[in-house]
Order: C-alpha cells, then sequence, then structure tokens
C-alpha cells in the first residue's frame, strides 16, 4: 500500500469504531407502560436515531434534528435538518419542537435523548429575552476568537432555553435515558451539545467572565438575559450510554495500523490549542522519531485526536485540521519517509467540503515547483486552497457521525 491508501485505512478504521450501528444492543431500558418519545441533536443525530430504531423493534416517536446533508431515512422519528455551526430559524424551529416533546412526557412515558457533536449549533433555542440574531452573532464571535469547544459550550448555555440541563428540566417526571457520541476532549457529557439533559446549576458570571476574557462585546440587553437564565429545579441525573468516543477511533485505527506492519502510538485524544502550535509540536515528535528512533521506532504512526482552535486573522479558506497539516508540512519539510492525514470525523473541516487533508514527502516540493508560497497560505489562514492546488485534499463527504479530529503520522 502507499502512504495515502494506509492513512486513509486508518482513517476508516476510526469512523467504523465512530458508527452508532450496532451499539444499542445490551444498552436498552425496559418498554415503559406509555410512549417512547424519542429526541436529539448532532451531526450524528440521523443515524443515531435510524440505529436506535432498528435496535428497538417497536414503534417510537419523535424528532432529531442535524446539519443539512447530514440526514437518513427512518421509520418512525422525523428527521430535520438546520445550519452548523451558525444556527438558523430551522434549527430554532425544531429545537423549540423537541422542548415541547420533552414537556408532554408523563410518569408512565420513556424519553430517549440522542446527542452527539454539533447539537450545540443545531439545538438553538434562545433564553427569554434573547434572539436569533442575538445567538447568530455571538456564535459568529466564538468561533472567531479561537476559545476551546468546552469553553464555547458554557457561554452556549448561558444564553439557552434549552441546554445545560433545561430539556431534562422539561421531561421530568418521565423517565429519560441519554445516549451520547462524544466529540469533545474527555467525553464529558456536559459538554456533548452543551449537555441538554445533564442536570447543572447555572453560571451565569462564568459564561460573563469568558466573553470578557475572548473580548466579545455583548449588548446590555443580552448581559442582562443571560443573569436572569436561571435554571430554578435542578432534576437527579438521568442514565447515559457513551456509543462512541475519540479514544475508541484512535483504538481501532492502532489496532489497523497492527494490522499492517506499523507499531501505534496514541499520543492522545484530547489535544487542544491554536492548530499551528499543536503542529509544531507534533513536528517536533516526529523529527525525534525519524532521529533518534524515540518516542517510536519506525515504521510506526503517530495517532492523536481532539479539537485544535483556529484564530482567524487572514481571509483564506481552510479548517483546522487543513490548517494543523499545513503547519505540519513546514515542520517537517525534507523528510521525505513522512506522511500524514488530519481531518474531521464528520467529513467537514470547518466550513468547506474536504473532511481534512494529507501530506506526503513529495508535498513541499510539489509546492514549490508550482511556485506555491506555503508559509503564505498558513499565514493568510488560506491551507484549503494550497492543498486543493495540489491535490491532496480528502473528500469523504457527511460521515454521519463525529468524535472530533483524527490525526494520523506515518514515518517508514
Amino acid at each position: 500500500m502507499n502512504d495515502r491508501a494506509i492513512l486513509e485505512a486508518l482513517f476508516g478504521a476510526a469512523l467504523d469504531a465512530a458508527y452508532p450501528d450496532g451499539k444499542f444492543a445490551g444498552r436498552l431500558p425496559e418498554p415503559p407502560k406509555g410512549r417512547t418519545i424519542v429526541i436529539g441533536a448532532g451531526k450524528a443525530a440521523a443515524r443515531m436515531a435510524a440505529a436506535f430504531e432498528r435496535e428497538w423493534g417497536r414503534p417510537c416517536e419523535g424528532l432529531v434534528v442535524t446539519r443539512y446533508g447530514h440526514a437518513m431515512p427512518t421509520r418512525f422519528i422525523e428527521v430535520v435538518e438546520a445550519a452548523h455551526p451558525v444556527p438558523d430559524e430551522a434549527g430554532m424551529a425544531a429545537a423549540g419542537r423537541i422542548l415541547a416533546l420533552a414537556q408532554s412526557a408523563g410518569p408512565d412515558d420513556l424519553v430517549v435523548c440522542l446527542m452527539s457533536g454539533g447539537a450545540s449549533a443545531l439545538l438553538m433555542l434562545p433564553a427569554p429575552g434573547l434572539t436569533l440574531g442575538d445567538k447568530q452573532s455571538l456564535n459568529k464571535a466564538l468561533l472567531k476568537s479561537g476559545a476551546p469547544i468546552g469553553v464555547m459550550n458554557r457561554v452556549r448555555k448561558a444564553v439557552s432555553a434549552i441546554k445545560g440541563g433545561r430539556l431534562a428540566a422539561a421531561a421530568a417526571p418521565a423517565r429519560l435515558v441519554t445516549y451520547l457520541i462524544s466529540d469533545v476532549p474527555g467525553d464529558d457529557p456536559r459538554s456533548i451539545g452543551s449537555g441538554p439533559t445533564v442536570p447543572e446549576a447555572s453560571d451565569a458570571e462564568g459564561a460573563l467572565a469568558i466573553l470578557r476574557q475572548y473580548a466579545i462585546e455583548v449588548p446590555a440587553h443580552v448581559e442582562a438575559a443571560i443573569r436572569a437564565n436561571v435554571v430554578a429545579d435542578v432534576p437527579p441525573p438521568g442514565e447515559m450510554h457513551m456509543l462512541a468516543t475519540p479514544f475508541m477511533a484512535l483504538e481501532a485505527a492502532a489496532a489497523k495500523a497492527r494490522e499492517l506492519g506499523l507499531t501505534p502510538l496514541i499520543l492522545g485524544d484530547a489535544l487542544e490549542g491554536e492548530a499551528r502550535e499543536v503542529a509544531t509540536v507534533m513536528a517536533g515528535v516526529t523529527r525525534s522519531v525519524v532521529e533518534h528512533g524515540m518516542p517510536a521506532k519506525v515504521p510506526c504512526v503517530l495517532l492523536s485526536g481532539g479539537e485544535t482552535t483556529v484564530t482567524v486573522r487572514g481571509q483564506g479558506r481552510g479548517g483546522r485540521n487543513a490548517e494543523f497539516l499545513l503547519a505540519l508540512a513546514l515542520g517537517v519539510a525534507g523528510l521525505d519517509q513522512v506522511a500524514a492525514i488530519a481531518c474531521d470525523t464528520d467529513g467537514i473541516d470547518g466550513s468547506e467540503t474536504n473532511a481534512g487533508a494529507f501530506i506526503d514527502g513529495s508535498f513541499t516540493a510539489d509546492a514549490a515547483a508550482r511556485g506555491i508560497d506555503l508559509a503564505g497560505h498558513l499565514a493568510r489562514n488560506d491551507a484549503y486552497s494550497a492543498f486543493a492546488a495540489l491535490d491532496r485534499l480528502v473528500i469523504t463527504g457527511p460521515t454521519l457521525t463525529n468524535v472530533n479530529d483524527f490525526r494520523a503520522i506515518l514515518v517508514r
């Protein structure tokens, strides 16, 4: 196999481990006396709904919301699509209907919630006193700020009528069971989709402190709404089951690497920070492998996950994985035995149509031969254009799952 085929096989193994199919077995509750209401949100919501229906094997009702282009057929559960990462009217309408379904549940009913990455933007219902425009403006500012996903979600909870345990409060006293596909470092259920079914106390002052830290100015009415958006009655936690996580995906990729005669080294499933800075560190580790055989001997593959961030300074095109990989390519320039892939497991890197990109030993030489200034592309956050020009984009289309970013560095 050539380098690209190996890297794509590792990515494929990671994706297979991230799907919900077959993972509800042994984790289903007893059928209720009353209704089975299925609600949910996220990039994997439609696939989770279809998988749940197959395993449940009896009628149910409900609604899930997913990103545009991420729907799939279901028998009983309605699937609607909305915008991500900046919410829109469709997401707000779906969130209102989902909240109403939860509120309609009685003590003999079962409420099943399906949550995956992307739910924070898709399950969007403004707190009293706020508008869709308020939330869109705030979301755009957060996305450009460079704040980690967990930090952004703390603010999203504070301006939501449904996140931060508010959906759980609405479903009481019905039995509530939540199934999750994690896209966050540490797999904290409070951060997956901003924890709509994870009871917790409100944190208005913490959210306002984050906005000040990242120099995000908000109007007075937004600040007032955040302070007033308090969860009055925090219900006890319901049942929760983790169907897929970033580490499960990395373990599957490691197993595939062993099949291919490579030594895998998992560097972590929760790497965060500026994409280009993480790449600088990874380039140093890669050079150590080449020059010293540490922390692994060749042939090997360095695996990592998590979610980097990009502080947008330029006007280029590109996502965090492309930016990471472009910075890595510059850091390992001259090492012909190194190849790498970096992709978002949801199939969309940022706002483009690619999952990510790959590099091989000829990447920087090919760029130089074609007069492509890689450092210039990086400086203006334009990694996508560089990889597109050099035919090294990875395009999968929507994968209908999401366990965050996948990175593999192959050293022969």
